[in-house]
């Protein structure tokens, strides 16, 4: 079957002019203030158990007996999705199960949770700040407008901020942005994804292998334990939490907001992650949501891979949207009471 260009690109309010538009800069439309004060600091309480390193492992927080963990996930009967792989841990508690063969697929737009956490890593902002100064170059600028992938606009010569363009990377899924901000970080597109397999292997993510920055390439691959690991590292940000949590972006002087892909965010607690669908990767949901149980504020991860593979990328998505808001709803509701009986 031919490729299907990918659509993670949530409908925005205006259509995007011309590229002679002046562009300048306004701010984005972050979460409410006391929203984001959580979440920048929520981190000592979701990873309390796991302590300040790197994961345990691909999706696997640190936790207390490994015999209650499995007790609490097998009682919980969970929806896993008849298709794909899936997996969902609970930040100190532990890994609520995998489903599906963990086999390396496409993962679409996904890809960009490892491009954001490379470059917050080696150029690392404080919450709420705007960080370093980017100027977007001629292929950016060119490659705003295109008819066959997720873009975001942006004018040549003009300069942005980190902060903006990782937004507009992450929300309505921007893959000029992705590669504009890969050239900056690293000098090249190439050097970029080096460095992101550096970081897969760092982290232990065995089965996954990048070949690009924005999720284009159907040969970047990896399974749903993979992402649940970087998904747990990426989450101790506290701006990677800001900016997956961003409902909407203004796309400077284009008198255009896009809405964020995640359909699942505000909802049932999700505070992020990232979509991404094509036809070969179908669609896929990372996502991240908070809950408190038994006083304590945890965060739960959960990755959705290789949904309704083959068919149209909306379709995918809608299917990915569909199990991850099944399974989130479902541990919420049950986990509260499996661990109290445990």
């Amino acid at each position: 079957m031919p490729h299907t260009p990918a659509t993670d690109r949530a409908p925005a309010s205006a259509p995007v002019p011309a590229p002679s538009s002046r562009f300048g800069f306004r701010r984005s439309l972050l979460v409410p203030l006391a929203a984001a004060l959580a979440l920048a600091t929520g981190m000592g309480t979701w990873y309390a158990l796991g302590g300040a390193g790197g994961p345990a492992g691909p999706g696997a927080p640190a936790a207390g007996s490994g015999d209650t963990v499995a007790a609490v996930a097998k009682s919980l009967h969970l929806p896993w999705p008849a298709e794909g792989q899936a997996s969902v841990a609970v930040e100190g508690i532990g890994s609520l199960g995998t489903r599906g063969e963990q086999r390396p697929v496409p993962i679409a737009s996904v890809t960009k949770v490892m491009t954001a956490y490379v470059i917050l890593k080696e150029h690392p902002m404080r919450a709420g700040a705007p960080g370093a100064a980017v100027t977007a170059d001629e292929q950016a600028a060119n490659e705003s407008y295109s008819s066959v992938e997720t873009t975001a606009p942006v004018l040549a010569g003009r300069t942005y901020t980190q902060r903006l363009l990782l937004e507009l990377m992450m929300v309505p899924s921007g893959n000029n942005v992705a590669r504009l901000l890969a050239r900056w970080g690293a000098g090249s597109e190439k050097a970029f994804v080096a460095k992101m397999n550096e970081t897969a292997a760092a982290l232990g993510m065995e089965r996954t292998t990048y070949t690009g920055v924005s999720g284009m390439e159907s040969s970047t691959r990896s399974t749903a334990a993979d992402q649940l690991g970087l998904a747990r590292a990426a989450m101790k940000d506290p701006v990677f939490r800001e900016i997956v949590a961003t409902r909407t972006v203004e796309a400077p002087g284009a008198g255009v907001t896009f809405r964020n892909t995640n359909k699942l965010l505000g909802r049932d607690g999700v505070i992020g992650l990232k979509t991404g669908s094509s036809t070969p990767a179908g669609g896929n949901l990372v996502w991240a949501s908070t809950q408190d149980i038994a006083g304590t504020t945890r965060l739960i991860l959960g990755v959705v891979l290789h949904q309704r593979a083959g068919t149209s990328p909306a379709e995918g998505s809608a299917a990915a949207h569909e199990a991850g808001r099944a399974l989130v709803t479902a541990v919420r509701a049950t986990l509260p009471d499996a661990l109290a009986r445990t």
